[in-house]
């Protein structure tokens, strides 16, 4: 699996790994499969929220990973109620908690809040020096915010904002991603497949055919083709994880980037999702 370093002098992280927001209302026992045959498959990116079930999926998380912590990379986050500076001490130390482990590879702030933001930051650099968390980040954060955080805790100290993007919801290419681009933030794509227009799009479908694809690889392989996205699609289909693993060796050709890019035009710029 193609690794990329995560955010500025980062660790390498795999391109693709694996999302588990509302992977509660899958069996149990299906979802934990799911997860370790991610991480079979070189998909060590195992990204979760306390909000996912009110911590049920970060348990289920937990229970996947029991003997295998070192292999992944870990992702949990804060909801912004909960994003004071002792608040998120204390969110941070439930989710180790209910993931059965001591630390955390990254911890983002789920989407922007009232708290401020000094507080957040301020919790995640102390939670840090405690070794509970090896870098932090943020989730749904546009460029206004992002000049905030950045202006807060410093260069080379957020490590991603995990965005929505997918062929249908290119939006943040408008200035999110550049943005971030630009100074070492590893973008995450969560719900980067979106299948409800799949079977109308014609040039997807061309596309797969001619390189014996399927339109869920092709529309991952167009987004981590860019150097500072990674991808975590969500699924507790083992079929599903397997397609997914393939889509990683699809090098697209710039005529098919650009037959993909006028088939799902970005749209305007109407800001950015909370899940």
């Amino acid at each position: 699996m193609e690794q990329r370093p995560f955010g500025a002098g980062g660790p390498r992280v795999p391109v693709l790994g694996i999302g588990t927001w509302m992977m509660e209302r899958d069996p149990r026992a299906d979802a934990v499969a799911a997860i370790r045959r991610a991480v079979e498959l070189g998909m060590t990116h195992v990204d979760t929220a306390e909000m996912y079930g009110t911590g049920r999926v970060e348990e289920i998380v937990g229970e996947a990973i029991r003997g295998i912590r070192d292999q992944v990379f870990l992702v949990s986050k804060v909801l912004p109620s909960n994003a004071s500076l002792q608040g998120t001490v204390q969110a941070c130390e439930r989710s180790l908690k209910h993931l059965g482990t001591d630390f955390l590879d990254s911890y983002l702030l789920h989407w922007p809040g009232s708290h401020p933001l000094q507080e957040t930051i301020r919790a995640f650099e102390k939670l840090q020096k405690e070794g509970k968390i090896r870098s932090y980040g943020v989730s749904n954060f546009d460029v206004g915010r992002m000049e905030k955080a950045l202006a807060i805790a410093g260069p080379g100290k957020i490590a991603c904002n995990q965005v929505l993007y997918n062929l249908e919801e290119r939006t943040v290419e408008h200035a999110v991603l550049p943005w971030c681009e630009e100074r070492g933030i590893a973008v995450v794509a969560y719900s980067p497949v979106c299948a409800q227009n799949f079977p109308e799009s014609k040039a997807l479908g061309e596309i797969a055919a001619a390189r014996r694809a399927t339109p869920r690889q092709i529309a991952l392989a167009f987004l981590v083709r860019r150097a500072s996205v990674f991808a975590i699609p969500k699924t507790s289909s083992l079929a599903h994880l397997e397609e997914n693993a393939a889509a990683v060796s699809i090098r697209l050709s710039g005529d098919e980037v650009r037959a993909l890019e006028s088939a799902f035009p970005r749209g305007p710029w109407k800001g950015l999702a909370t899940t």
